[in-house]
């Protein structure tokens, strides 16, 4: 397999880049190419064509010439094809011989025929062993023809020429605009603002930009443009609404051209409703109508805005906002006062800088209408005391506080009494008593044996009275060791108050 080289020409004539050619080994068959690629070596042919090619005829160059009869020098290369063309380089790539020749192939060498001259210069100086080939640093403009022939020790085998002369000339990319997203949509602004458009584009060479307004050229005095090698800018210092529309840019790039609109709205506040009446006022609404502003500001309005104000304040209050309709009835007035209204139109740059101001005021007046209330029966709460839940017996343990608890329904409150054995216990400091959302509570500080007895809670309004009383029993001593001892058996009557006093006790 060949490799691939790249080669410079100079002004005065091509200038190229060789690599030490690897030699093909004997044993590849004709037609394949060395892959391995050497480092080049630049030099500066002499312009002379080489012993073994015949000069070419002034008028064309020679395309071939007669192929030796000795079987050692190969034959020419096949299907030469131009690969590439650009601005400044040509690159042109061909297949082996059919023949190498039986000392081997040395490798190839390329020429280049200026139009209407008439001699080949090489632009490699020695062999390459590469089927492709880039000649480089070319002026725009040049036009030639390229021809390439094998070489092998025992001479140069006839060589393969292009049909048709290169040309070198600048490549044409078409002309394409890239409007900005924000843009794809109506570009508005408000009036006196700046308008700084930045629209981007490609092509090659540099194209030719312009600009119309709506399809006439632009106001050179009040719209400036600047265009770049890849982007062109409108600017407008401070826009008004004269300068709304449709901007067009045009690229255009022999012949081929590109085209991009936007559409610049240029706003400003509306003006106020025509006229604003008071329609009708019942009760408490009023009922308003008015005319649509005769300018909107350049722009469609977005709605009405409605305000209140008391005549004894003067102070305006929104009622409705962004309101379509030109009539509409205002709720919720107050009796007996006086009020005027006004309406502001609203577009994009906002309310209108004036409004719309009824001059009759709405008198909200008080109606002769006489209140009939209806009867009310109010209901008696009033109830004699009675106990939703009564006193329960209870056994105690010395030295530990208890509570005996009630709860009483009465209205009005009753008064609660305690008492023990029938007789008032309220003052003394054993005992501490609390009456709360109808809960009655005794509680007895650090009960002894001589605490036993029978407790009760008395409650006592203006509609009656009622009582409940339980049973207290503070066991001795002996009575609570037996609880204390773990397995102690308890009394023969089942041991059911034992039992209560030890629970009481840890509790």
């Amino acid at each position: 397999v060949m490799e691939k080289t790249t080669s410079e020409a100079p002004p005065c004539g091509p200038e190229e880049t060789a690599s030490e050619a690897a030699r093909v080994p004997a044993t590849e068959p004709p037609g394949e190419v060395a892959a391995s690629e050497s480092p080049g070596e630049e030099q500066t042919p002499k312009p002379q064509e080489p012993a073994s090619l015949a000069p070419a005829a002034p008028s064309a160059p020679a395309a071939t010439q007669p192929e030796p009869t000795s079987e050692d020098i190969p034959s020419a290369p096949l299907l030469l094809t131009l690969e590439d063309v650009s601005h400044s380089s040509v690159t042109v790539s061909w297949e082996p011989p059919e023949r190498l020749g039986r000392l081997g192939l040395q490798g190839y060498v390329l020429e280049l025929c200026r139009e209407g001259a008439s001699e080949w210069v090489p632009v490699n100086a020695r062999p390459m062993m590469v089927t492709q080939q880039t000649v480089r640093n070319l002026a725009l403009g040049d036009k030639f023809f390229l021809r390439v022939a094998a070489v092998s020790s025992a001479g140069t085998g006839p060589p393969a020429t292009l049909d048709q002369p290169v040309h070198i000339q600048e490549s044409v990319e078409a002309p394409k605009i890239r409007v900005p997203r924000h843009l794809r949509q109506t570009y508005i602004r408000q009036v006196g603002e700046a308008v700084n458009l930045q629209i981007p584009f490609q092509g090659k060479p540099k194209p030719q930009a312009s600009w119309t307004h709506n399809g006439h050229a632009l106001d050179s005095q009040r719209v400036s443009v600047l265009t770049g090698d890849q982007d062109s800018i409108l600017f407008i210092r401070s826009a008004q609404r004269s300068d709304s529309g449709r901007y067009e840019l045009t690229v255009q790039l022999e012949g081929l051209e590109a085209k991009a609109a936007i559409d610049i709205l240029v706003i400003e506040k509306p003006g106020a409703p025509s006229s604003i009446r008071l329609l009708d006022v019942w009760g408490c609404n009023a009922a308003l109508e008015w005319t649509p502003p005769t300018d909107t500001g350049n722009t469609e309005l977005l709605g009405y805005t409605v305000q209140k104000a008391d005549k004894k304040t003067g102070h305006w209050f929104t009622v409705l906002e962004r309101f379509h309709s030109t009539t509409c009835t205002v709720s919720d007035l107050i009796v007996g006062n006086s009020y005027s209204f006004r309406v502001f139109s609203e577009n994009l740059c906002g309310l209108s800088t004036s409004a719309a101001v009824t001059k009759e005021l709405a008198h909200i007046q008080k109606a002769d209408i006489a209140a009939k209330p209806k009867g009310f029966i109010e209901r008696d709460f009033s109830e004699a005391p009675s106990f939703t839940q009564p006193l329960a017996d209870h056994t105690s343990t010395p030295g530990y506080s208890t509570q005996l608890f009630c709860s009483v329904r009465a209205s009005p409150k009753p008064k609660i009494i305690w008492m023990k054995n029938n007789m008032e216990i309220q003052g003394d400091p054993r005992y501490r008593t609390l009456s709360d959302q109808g809960i009655c509570t005794l509680e007895i500080r650090k009960p002894s044996p001589f605490d036993s007895g029978v407790y009760t809670c008395k409650a006592v309004n203006v509609l009656g009275e009622a009582s409940v009383d339980c049973r207290l029993e503070v066991k001795g001593e002996e009575a609570h060791e037996a609880c204390s001892l773990p397995g102690a058996p308890g009394p023969e009557s089942n041991s059911t108050g034992a039992q209560d006093s030890c629970f009481h006790s840890n509790s």
